[in-house]
Order: C-alpha cells, then sequence, then structure tokens
C-alpha cells in the first residue's frame, strides 16, 4: 500500500469503498440468493453477542469462549468448567435424576441421527432462515438448504490447499447473482487479487468498475494499528456499500501483530463482533496449526465462528497426495460429516462429492 493510501489518516480505509457505493442492479433471475432476502434469525447473531457458546451447536461441536484458556476457565456464571461439563453430562448435580446426556434416554438420543455422508432431500427441507450457495461444485450438496445468510465462515488449512481460491470463489458466485461484495487482503495486492480472479474466468474488473466490489489491501500493521476505528466504521461502511457478501484473506496475520495472547483474542473477538454487526456473510482464511491440521495456528478463530471448512492435504502410504476437504461444523444446518476429496482447477475448486479419500 502506498504512503498516499494513508495520508488521511484513517480515510484510507473509508475511500477503498467510495468508488462502489452505488448498489448494484436487482439480481438476474436465475437465482439470488443473497441480500434481497430478510435478515436470518437473531440466533445467528449469538456468537457475535457473546465470547462464550457453553453449549453445543447442532453439529456436536461445542465453542469456548474467546477469552479463557483451552484448559480451564470459568463461564459467565461463574461455573467451571468441570462443573459445567457436569452439568451438562448428568443433567444437573453429579448422580442427579435430571435428564442428562448420561440418562438411559439421553445416551441414546445424542448418538441419533449420526453418521457420515447423509443424503439429503431439499424437496422436503423446509427452514426460516434464509440460506445460501457458497458456489463450490460439490460442496453445496454436503450442506443441507445452504450455509445460513449472515454466518461467519472461516476455512482452516496449510498453504497451498486453495483458502484464497475458496474465498474469491464464494464472492463470484455472489456476484454474478447480483450480490454486492467486498475481498480485503492483508497477503496480497489489489492487483494481484483481480488478475488471480481473471486467470479463472471470474470477471472481477468488470464488477469492480460497476461497483458491485471493492478489493481493498491492507497492510496487517497498518490494520492492527486501526482496528478500532475499522470496527466502528466497518458494519456502516458495508451498509452504505450494500455488501452481501465479504472475505478477508488472512485472519492469521492480523492474528501475528498482537504478542499477548490475552490481548491477541480481545481483538480478534471485537472484529468478528464487528463483523456479525455488520450483517453481511463473511468468509475468513486462517492457517492450519503446525501440530494440528483440523486448528487454527492460534486456535481462537474456529470457536468464534459460525462454520469452520478444513482444508488439508492427505498423504497415502502407495498413493499420490491428494487435497481434502471436511466440514467441522456449521451452525443452524444440517451437513456432512464425510472427507471428500478436491481438486483445484482452472475454473476454481471442485468437490467430489461421491468419492472418497483412498
Amino acid at each position: 500500500m502506498s504512503d498516499d493510501d494513508t495520508s488521511g489518516g484513517d480515510d484510507w480505509f473509508e475511500s477503498a469503498f467510495d468508488d462502489g457505493a452505488e448498489p448494484a442492479d436487482d439480481p438476474a433471475e436465475d437465482g439470488h440468493s443473497g441480500g434481497s432476502e430478510p435478515a436470518a434469525d437473531e440466533s445467528d447473531e449469538r456468537a457475535a453477542d457473546s465470547p462464550a457458546d457453553g453449549a453445543s451447536s447442532g453439529d456436536g461441536t461445542g465453542d469456548t469462549a474467546a477469552g479463557s484458556d483451552a484448559d480451564g476457565g470459568t463461564f459467565g456464571d461463574g461455573s467451571s468448567f468441570e462443573e459445567e461439563i457436569e452439568s451438562t453430562a448428568f443433567g444437573g448435580d453429579a448422580g442427579g435424576d435430571g435428564d442428562g446426556l448420561f440418562d438411559s434416554e439421553g445416551f441414546a438420543s445424542a448418538f441419533e441421527g449420526a453418521g457420515g455422508d447423509a443424503e439429503f432431500d431439499d424437496e422436503e427441507f423446509e427452514t426460516a432462515i434464509p440460506r445460501i450457495d457458497l458456489g463450490i461444485e460439490g460442496l453445496d450438496n454436503m450442506i443441507q438448504g445452504g450455509v445460513p445468510e449472515r454466518h461467519l465462515m472461516v476455512a482452516i488449512g496449510s498453504a497451498g490447499t486453495g483458502k484464497t481460491t475458496f474465498g474469491l470463489q464464494f464472492l463470484n458466485h455472489g456476484l454474478r447473482n447480483g450480490e454486492n461484495t467486498v475481498f480485503i487482503t492483508l497477503e496480497q495486492s489489489r492487483e494481484a487479487i483481480i488478475g488471480t480472479a481473471s486467470e479463472r474466468g471470474w470477471e472481477f474488473d468488470r464488477y469492480e468498475s460497476e461497483g458491485a466490489l471493492a478489493v481493498v489491501d491492507l497492510d496487517p500493521v497498518e490494520m492492527a494499528n486501526s482496528l478500532d476505528n475499522i470496527q466502528a466504521e466497518l458494519p456502516e461502511l458495508i451498509e452504505n456499500f450494500a455488501a452481501d457478501r465479504l472475505v478477508l484473506d488472512s485472519v492469521s496475520l492480523l492474528e501475528m501483530m498482537y504478542d499477548d495472547q490475552a490481548r491477541r483474542r480481545t481483538e480478534v473477538f471485537d472484529f468478528t463482533r464487528a463483523l456479525k454487526k455488520a450483517g453481511v456473510t463473511t468468509f475468513l482464511t486462517s492457517e492450519a496449526s503446525e501440530s494440528n491440521p483440523y486448528a487454527s495456528r492460534h486456535g481462537i478463530i474456529e470457536y468464534l465462528t459460525d462454520a469452520v471448512f478444513v482444508l488439508q492435504y492427505v498423504r497415502g502410504e502407495t498413493q499420490e497426495t491428494r487435497l481434502a476437504v471436511e466440514i467441522q461444523k456449521i451452525r443452524n444446518a444440517n451437513h456432512s460429516r464425510e472427507k471428500k476429496p478436491y481438486e483445484m482447477t482452472d475454473r476454481g475448486i471442485s468437490v467430489y462429492q461421491q468419492a472418497n479419500i483412498f
């Protein structure tokens, strides 16, 4: 980013949206699944309203507070982690008669509906929550009805697994359906992002000139230093731009700007809360932990998001290395739990829903 971009203080962030402030025309009749529908149920905002989500989500993944250590701590009501587990598992006090997970009926019901690749009948699927498609061939078929609007999603993966491509493809699908979108990059220049999209036949330059797309390249140090102002301005800027989808690539670089773990958790939590407040469906990318491919580098963002997609390399003893995707969780959505192979092609990511790994 040039010095000219920052000469106006924090106006450099707001000015990135100015050229495309005019909302795009109504979506084409071939299916707009984005901002024209009513806002999602207030339950979708629970991750933003509180740093803790002690209950287990519908997909079986429990969320911990952003500001508490993974090995302990207290919940909002002052109870310890052990007490919370005891209460959940046994329906109250240990040995009590409440309806807990480990009573005879609760234990059996906990396994109902569990399984691998579910067969979804979308014709019979009814929901009051507006939903969207990701635009990833094969992956959308693994999610019954689509991802709820205004969800905050993250793709976790190591280098070369296609996280940035995932985000670009997610935006391109929205743009083709008449939505307004924003791409914020902390890693590459605006020109590099436009060029990557063009190589795959995605007309980001045209969408940008029409005011339907804003590509903002930020220096991670600048963003960290101005994060308070950005958080305050972001909801209004997104509303003025009428954005339906937003991508941040990547949240890991933002996390790296804070040496203190407690401050890192607080800043990332506040930033995700600002995104939820903005009411835009958001997709983040995150580097995977070196020791655990199912966890992010700092082990924070997966607990603050509504949906987690894990992208990883799968290496067999006798076969070539393949790429595989797994849906770790999606709040308020039924989804397949199987690990499926995918390929990076000149048209983007394609997931082979019917295939298995090795």
